[in-house]
Formats: C-alpha cells, structure tokens, sequence
C-alpha cells in the first residue's frame, strides 16, 4: 500500500511497462534510472554474446553492484583520509 507521499509512475524496462511507487518528487529520478538500466542492459547485450533479456539484465546489476561497492570503498578511503587530516590539525592546533 502506497502512502499518501508516494506517486505511481510508469517505467518501461527491457521493452515493457512497469508501475513502481515512489516518494513524491523523485519520479524524474526514477524514470532516469530505468534510461539508465535500459541503456546498460543494451550495453551488455552489444559487448558480448548474451542476447537473453534476464542475462542481460543480471549482467547489468553485477555491474551496477560493483561500481556501489567500488565507489563505497573509494569514500571510506577519502573519510580515513579526512579523519587523519582533521587529528594532524587538531594536534597542530593544540600544542
């Protein structure tokens, strides 16, 4: 059941209508990331010999999967490094 801050809105994925429920305001976002799955799905099916939709489209969430996990690794590195600096600062700050 939708609440009343929810919108329905209506995808296409792999050449078919999908109704999804989403916050309101975020329906742009919702069909751009369809485009987005859509888009990869077709890369995956030109860049090798797959040509099964549901092939495909798990290709493309493996791939979707390690880009997150690629980019979480690269911003806990980048907080370890903010974390560092901050301690080296606030040694400096206190002597």
């Amino acid at each position: 059941m939708s609440s009343p801050q929810s919108q329905r809105v209506t995808v296409e994925l792999l050449g078919k209508e999908h109704e999804f429920s989403c916050p309101s305001g975020q329906e742009h976002a919702l069909v751009a990331a369809a485009q987005n799955l859509n888009d990869l799905v077709e890369q995956m099916k030109q860049r090798s010999s797959v040509r099964n939709d549901q092939k495909a489209l798990l290709m493309a969430a493996l791939h979707l999967s390690h880009e997150l996990l690629e980019v979480k690794s690269q911003q806990a590195e980048q907080e370890q490094q903010h974390d560092s600096l901050i301690d080296k600062l606030s040694q400096h700050l206190s002597i």
